[in-house]
């Protein structure tokens, strides 16, 4: 038999041993947790700020394909750059002029929350995922084949709400209009879309704003929720389509809506008042006469 004294030693012991493994594990988590977790939040921050107008890979959209660039251009100058772009234009500098050129006379703007630490890790990243074979940042890859009816239908579906997104994100409508989506138009909180395929230049800019919308309403709806490939890709097709057609959504979607809502108010007036009607007058006859009866005249009598 184990005596009661060796027995406490041996739960002693257990515990120490425990407790070990507990301090052991929480140094390697602490000292590996950090690690993954900033790789993962230079990596987030780049898809939200970054990916709507730069590529690792991919090619052009409104910014150059950053795929390599850290082997090209001075680290420290592209940690200023990202900074303050618009202060290094300014100062006058060659590269930075000849970059707003190529991008057509657009600057790319100071991002909020930017830190000399955090270009410096956007940089490490731009780094690694240039060395891989194709980067998570390549973008969807967009055949210039024309788009088929079916792709074009499923699209303006996906704008309307009427087929819902996989990970539950709102629809275009919500907060978008465009010419040809019916008597009430759409949203106003966002932007007209009938021509925004003209305005992102074309499929490539489109779908990288789609899979990564930047502005500060979308970012982090669509950031949970976000987009799938084979909903951007009709979603592009459709908006294509609607630039083809041209012009915006016509005004008289926003008339039609206020006559609806006054013809609404005025029917709905009149129907309460038919319906209260008597029961109005029912309950003002005995306040207007006191609960006397009302007198008779001698000519209603014979």
């Amino acid at each position: 038999m184990t005596s009661p004294y060796r027995a406490k030693q041996m739960i002693s012991f257990r515990n120490l041993r425990f407790s070990g493994a507990v301090v052991v594990g929480t140094l390697l988590i602490s000292g590996l947790f950090p690690r993954f977790s900033a790789g993962q939040e230079t990596a987030d921050f780049f898809r939200q700020n970054c990916a709507s107008c730069h590529t690792i890979g991919g090619g052009r959209l409104t910014g150059p394909d950053l795929k390599d660039v850290t082997t090209k251009k001075d680290p420290d100058w592209l940690a200023q750059f990202i900074l303050n772009p618009k202060a290094v234009i300014d100062g006058g500098d060659p590269y930075a002029q000849e970059l707003v050129k190529e991008a057509r006379g657009v600057v790319m703007p100071t991002i909020f929350g930017m830190t000399r630490e955090r270009a410096e890790s956007l940089l490490k990243l731009i780094e690694t995922e240039s060395k891989l074979e194709k980067s998570q940042f390549a973008g969807l890859q967009m055949s210039d084949k024309p788009f088929t009816p079916a792709e074009i239908s499923r699209g303006r579906e996906f704008f309307l709400g009427t087929r819902p997104l996989t990970n539950g994100g709102p629809s275009c409508i919500s907060c978008h209009s465009a010419r040809d989506i019916g008597l009430l138009g759409g949203g106003r909180l966002g932007p007209d879309l009938t021509r925004a395929f003209e305005r992102l230049q074309g499929r490539k800019g489109l779908a990288a704003w789609l899979m990564a919308p930047a502005t500060p309403t979308m970012q982090p709806v669509f950031k949970t929720h976000p987009l799938q490939a084979d909903e951007i890709l009709p979603l592009v097709a459709y908006l294509e389509e609607s630039a083809k057609v041209g012009g915006e959504e016509e005004t008289v979607a926003a008339l039609n809506f206020f006559l609806l809502g006054l013809g609404g108010t005025v029917v709905s007036l009149v129907a309460f008042d038919v319906l209260w009607k008597e029961r109005f007058r029912g309950v003002r006859r005995p306040l207007v006469h006191g609960g006397r009866p009302v007198a008779v005249s001698s000519s209603s009598r014979q």
